[in-house]
């Protein structure tokens, strides 16, 4: 029964994660998504309002970080692996908040590609892709 429940709670965590994605459109501002689904490298940035933007930008973060580590919970069922992962998570947030300021104030057809990828990090939950097998490698060597 343990182990059912385990396996719903985590089914249910990851469709969260799927929600968000599905109905990002909905959900959050963010005039980038159909930016950069056409030839952004041939048309300027979209009109965007900066402080909208960061905020949601900084909701969506918050969100799959709050998912991600109540998977890693489910999983691992370990407080010191959210401890940890909370602290990668809020440094990461502060890394990669900065460049992502940059490149919103400052667009550059030459930094789009940068700014994809710096933005493609704070808004899906790539996060849990990497913690999940170094923790589950580090709990196989201990």
């Amino acid at each position: 029964m343990r182990k059912v429940i385990k396996f719903l709670l985590f089914s249910a965590l990851v469709l969260l994660l799927v929600l968000i994605r599905a109905f990002e459109d909905v959900l959050f501002y963010d005039p980038y998504l159909t930016f950069f689904e056409n030839d952004y490298l041939y048309v300027d940035s979209p009109r965007r309002e900066i402080a909208k933007l960061v905020f949601y930008t900084s909701l969506r973060y918050v969100l799959n970080t709050a998912i991600s580590l109540g998977i890693l919970y489910v999983v691992f069922k370990d407080k010191s692996v959210i401890k940890f992962s909370s602290l990668i998570y809020g440094i990461a947030y502060v890394l990669l908040l900065i460049p992502f300021l940059y490149f919103v104030i400052n667009p550059r057809q030459e930094d789009y590609y940068l700014f994809f990828n710096v933005r493609r990090f704070l808004i899906q939950p790539i996060g849990i892709l990497l913690l999940l097998p170094a923790f589950y490698y580090y709990k196989l060597n201990r």
